[in-house]
């Protein structure tokens, strides 16, 4: 499994166990601005047998070499859970990596979580899988009708469920009431907005002193997650004039965990809505900043869980229609009697497994073939390629193929020491220096 980021890996390190529940998971980290920290792969909870952060082109040699039996190691299904211009450039190099083996993995890829926006380019850099995921009814439908619009082979595409999906029933309101804040490292993406949210959530604990008020965070400050977090809530909380109440406080955790606590979700747009839907507990998708599709929110039009502070503050807990949870994939929780386990979900993954073990008992699978070539789009594949040291055919650019994976002693310290300070000089000016160049522009 190749994963890009801490929400990326927990997607692929769990989907891989759902089709493939008896198998060895080796972990690649693929290296980047938002690979993720031990910390935080710890925080996710999805385990491999074995990790390794790795670069793309160094991926591909090993994925060569292990099809043509020059390693000992040799892998039956290959999950790439990295964002779309990862995934399309990983498809090329396989593609010729490959060229000419006797037997090669199945290749699956899918999405971390709500697909709200950029659909068909997303789906677009991810045609050529083997296996296409889809995280629900309405998300088959939709990347089936995308594939067949241009011309393109959707038969890759496979309905299961995110595979994240799980937990006890929630059985009731606890005393002291808990009130989830899920944040979002992007949405909204500007300080008035976000610190709006933040305050809102800080005056609801004020109004309701007998309740717990959480705003859960998914990164600490210098982590960066799937998106980028350019105003991190840390430090917008700290400026709460008189400070946070004592019933309201930042977490960090495993969003499952959080839930099992959770009388109350609030959001934006963030799948953890989904998570909570799953469970039966009360879950809102905030209207204060309007239903748009920058926010994503647009996502839960009909979901009858659109409601704003304003309501929640009276005591309004939305009650979710059971229709659109049915094509969302989370409706089979509904009506779970009072403390039974949710289960595995096995059912969901059905399909996706007898795909997977359909393809890997074939004889020979055809050539990786996506959509975007360099006659189709001569203009967008070579610079998607180009970012990941691959050249318009798929192989490694000169000088990629040749620079050290590994190195010890002083090497390794000073590479990591470069490695880190180069990240710390992205994040100061992703959070800080391009806000102050927005701000001056509109000047």
């Amino acid at each position: 499994m190749l994963a890009d980021s801490d929400t990326r890996w927990k997607w692929g390190a769990l989907t891989a166990y759902r089709i493939q529940p008896d198998s060895r998971l080796d972990g690649y980290l693929l290296r980047g601005r938002a690979t993720p920290t031990v910390r935080q792969l710890d925080e996710v909870g999805a385990r491999a047998e074995s990790v390794r952060e790795i670069r793309g082109v160094a991926f591909l040699d090993l994925m060569k070499r292990s099809v043509r039996k020059i390693d000992r190691t040799q892998h039956d299904v290959v999950v790439l859970a990295c964002v779309g211009g990862a995934v399309q450039a990983m498809l090329h190099g396989l593609a010729r990596a490959w060229h000419g083996a006797d037997r090669r993995p199945v290749v699956v890829t899918g999405y971390v979580g709500v697909v709200y926006e950029k659909l068909a380019d997303g789906l677009l850099l991810r045609h050529g899988a083997d296996v296409v995921l889809a995280n629900s009814r309405y998300d088959a439908e939709r990347f089936r009708a995308v594939y067949r619009g241009v011309g393109a082979d959707d038969g890759s595409v496979v309905e299961c469920a995110l595979p994240f999906l799980g937990g006890a029933a929630y059985t009731g309101q606890r005393d002291p009431c808990t009130v989830v804040f899920a944040a979002q490292p992007s949405v909204p993406d500007n300080r008035t907005d976000r610190t709006y949210l933040l305050r809102r959530a800080v005056e609801h604990a004020r109004r309701h002193p007998d309740r717990q008020v959480l705003v859960k965070l998914r990164s600490k400050p210098g982590e960066h997650t799937t998106h980028i977090e350019e105003l991190p809530y840390q430090r917008l909380a700290a400026r709460i004039p008189g400070g946070l109440p004592a019933n309201c406080r930042l977490v960090y955790g495993n969003m499952g965990e959080v839930l099992d606590r959770t009388d109350l979700l609030v959001t934006v747009s963030s799948t953890a809505a989904l998570e909570s839907l799953h469970r039966g507990i009360p879950t809102a998708v905030l209207t204060d900043l309007g239903v748009r599709e920058v926010l994503g929110n647009h996502h839960f039009l009909g979901s009858g869980c659109l409601a704003s502070w304003d309501e929640l503050d009276a005591g309004h807990r939305p009650e979710p229609d059971r229709e659109w949870l049915a094509r969302q994939g989370v409706a089979p929780v509904l009506g779970a009697p009072p403390g039974r386990s949710l289960g595995e979900y096995e059912q969901a993954f059905d399909a996706a497994r007898a795909r997977v073990t359909e393809l890997r008992a074939a004889d020979r699978l055809p050539p990786l073939s996506p959509y975007y070539t360099p006659r189709t789009a001569p203009g967008y594949l070579p610079g998607i390629l180009a970012r990941h040291g691959l050249d318009p055919r798929g192989e490694p650019l000169p000088g990629y193929a040749d620079l050290p994976e590994e190195s010890g002693g002083l090497r390794r310290v000073a590479r990591e020491t470069v490695r880190e300070a180069a990240r710390g000089a992205y994040r100061h000016g992703v959070q800080r220096v391009a806000p102050a160049i927005r701000r001056w522009g509109q000047l």
